[in-house]
């Protein structure tokens, strides 16, 4: 079993607003397409760690009908590697191999590049899967079960990448071409960008 953990627990600093409930077209909202890419990908278990905004999130989330688990991260504040922990939390039991991990900033993902990796780390074993084009390094991100004892010892102020540079391989870093790997929703810039609306739904035409 690979469950997915989506990182949704933040401030939204930059953006303004929390990017989780974002329009991003066809009627999904950036949390809604995420769920709905992994749930198409054949991830049948999608965890999403929620804090600032959570109960807001939850119920825009709930008018979707999407299955989902959510789990509150009380801890946000302290960084994403404490919701990367609370994820791990609920989805570590008997028979889980690896955790998938995006962050709710990278709604452009396709199904296609979920079942690349899941296929990639079938393929390989590596402990570290994740889209690769050039010196880019995109989501979804897999992490072998190996490592889950390694983040929960892993110092707070330097999250979880010294134990992914440090993990990562060759067999691991797959060549993905899919745009939506790489794109960074982080500010209201580049929203208008990348979705072609505005935060309160409005288009850039109007």
């Amino acid at each position: 079993m690979i469950p997915a953990i989506v990182l949704a627990a933040g401030r939204s600093s930059r953006m303004g607003r929390a990017k989780a409930t974002l329009p991003a077209g066809d009627g999904d909202t950036f949390l809604t397409r995420i769920v709905r890419t992994f749930l198409d990908a054949g991830v049948d278990d999608v965890i999403v760690v929620v804090g600032h905004d959570a109960e807001s999130i939850a119920r825009s989330f709930s008018e979707s009908g999407l299955p989902a688990r959510f789990v509150v991260n009380d801890r946000y504040d302290e960084g994403q590697l404490s919701s990367l922990l609370a994820g791990l939390s609920v989805i570590d039991r008997p028979g889980v191999a690896a955790a998938l991990v995006t962050l709710v900033d990278v709604p452009l993902v396709s199904a296609a590049t979920v079942r690349a990796v899941v296929d990639a780390y079938a393929r390989s074993h590596a402990k570290i899967v994740r889209p690769s084009s050039g010196k880019r390094h995109g989501h979804p991100l897999l992490i072998d079960r190996s490592l889950f004892a390694a983040l929960r010892n892993a110092d707070p102020a330097s999250g979880a990448k010294p134990i992914v540079r440090a993990h990562a391989s060759a067999a691991g870093d797959i060549a993905i071409d899919d745009e939506g790997a790489y794109v960074d929703i982080d500010t209201e810039e580049d929203y208008r960008r990348t979705i072609g609306v505005r935060s309160d739904g409005g288009s850039e035409n109007e």
